[in-house]
């Protein structure tokens, strides 16, 4: 996150929307508030600012109004860290937009606590049709919050010409044998790791993986109720990752870089200048937007296992996308969400952006890469949602900036710790 949210007690002080919302369910009834031409409009707010999004997205919105033309859609597509940046002022001031972008966790659920966002439990006849995953980081003591569109893991993306350039014959398989990989290619003239330093979020991942193989999802999620991440486990993640910090893999300049900008992580990905980034399933997609498409050169691994460490392999760290609708929003609101899941699945997939949400569609992937992402995901025997998403905003803005600081040098892993407790106690 950018920055941190006011308290629920502040939250609920600054929207007065508790009592005086109309529920999604009244809201059914009478169909929204028509303007006086009789059209109903409203807000949506996506992140679709690389392809495919960029263009998809307003195909689908266009084909809904079309079909609908009592309905309006009024769209804003702001970068990530924009949106997350102009999402919290707007949230601080007690207000949402109708539709708005969530990756769920512990930010969605404060704005639930605040009395902000429509539960959707009683309207979403439709939620059987989806994966129980794809759901599960929005949904909070049995009630649904969110509509998801996107699935998937974290892993290596990495490039199969590179790696073979510095005879790396497989992708490894433990925390070791990546750093003696790193080391082959650094060797070889080969910039083993593209980071986007600047935007902190990718870099999380390293730790929160790490964490994973070492102490166990099982400890993470301790340590979200006793809001302690001072544990050994926790330290040792840190130095794990300072061994790769010292092997110096990322890229010159990484720690100024952008995730998707010209130059940045995706793009010196994408035209072949380092061997590897640990993203999203939506990696190759930004790699072709923002730099050059890899085609069979791009090949996938999971996070390895560390030696000593209690985490297996098969537990999975990542999330998807999904939509969230403000207390009160039009009932056509969900009915865009419904058009937008639904009966669009195939066009999501078919773009290579994104994952199926939908049960039984993984059928319909025919990319190799999204198909390895797919099964390990089926595969997962533990799932952990992005660190800065599962747990409080404040929590999780430490997590970014702590990790960030170890890669730059200026924090020591005791007190990147230290940092996410203290954080985490005062949240």
């Amino acid at each position: 996150m950018v920055s941190t949210l006011p308290s629920r007690r502040n939250f609920l002080a600054l929207s007065g929307l508790t009592a005086l919302s109309v529920s999604m369910t009244a809201a059914c009834g009478s169909g929204g508030k028509p303007a006086a031409d009789g059209k109903v409009s409203f807000a949506w707010w996506n992140i679709a600012t690389t392809e495919p999004g960029k263009s998809l997205f307003p195909q689908i919105s266009a084909a809904f109004t079309a079909a609908h033309p009592n309905i309006a859609i009024s769209t804003t597509s702001l970068e990530n860290e924009a949106f997350k940046s102009k999402l919290t002022a707007t949230t601080s001031s007690g207000k949402l937009p109708d539709v708005f972008q969530t990756w769920g966790g512990g930010v969605l659920q404060q704005q639930v606590d605040a009395g902000l966002v429509e539960d959707l439990t009683d309207v979403l006849d439709w939620s059987s049709e989806l994966t129980p995953v794809s759901l599960q980081a929005y949904q909070f003591g049995g009630r649904t919050y969110g509509v998801p569109y996107d699935i998937g893991m974290v892993g290596f993306w990495y490039n199969k010409k590179l790696f073979a350039k510095a005879g790396v014959t497989a992708p490894p398989a433990t925390w070791a044998e990546l750093l003696e990989d790193v080391r082959k290619l650094k060797a070889a003239g080969v910039t083993p790791i593209a980071l986007a330093g600047k935007e902190k979020w990718p870099g999380h991942y390293y730790w929160a993986y790490l964490a994973m193989r070492v102490a166990g999802l099982p400890a993470l999620q301790q340590a979200a109720t006793t809001k302690d991440f001072t544990g050994a486990g926790f330290v040792q993640a840190g130095a794990h990752l300072k061994e790769l910090v010292d092997l110096q893999p990322f890229q010159t300049g990484f720690l100024g870089a952008g995730y998707a900008t010209p130059g940045g992580q995706a793009a010196t990905m994408g035209n072949g200048k380092a061997a590897m980034e640990l993203m999203g399933q939506w990696a190759p997609s930004v790699q072709k937007d923002a730099g050059a498409d890899l085609g069979a050169d791009l090949g996938f691994f999971p996070f390895p296992t560390v030696d000593g460490g209690v985490g297996q392999i098969t537990e999975a760290f990542g999330g998807g996308g999904g939509f969230a609708l403000r207390k009160g929003a039009p009932k056509e609101a969900l009915d865009f969400l419904k058009f937008f899941v639904l009966e669009n699945e195939s066009k999501l997939l078919a773009s290579n952006g994104y994952l199926p949400v939908v049960r039984g569609a993984e059928k319909q992937l025919t990319d190799a890469n999204k198909k390895v992402v797919a099964e390990s995901l089926s595969k997962a025997t533990g799932f952990q949602l992005f660190l800065d998403q599962a747990y409080p905003p404040a929590v999780g803005q430490e997590v970014n900036d702590s990790v960030a600081d170890l890669m730059a040098g200026k924090k020591t892993s005791e007190q990147v710790t230290t940092s996410i407790t203290e954080a985490a106690k005062s949240a």
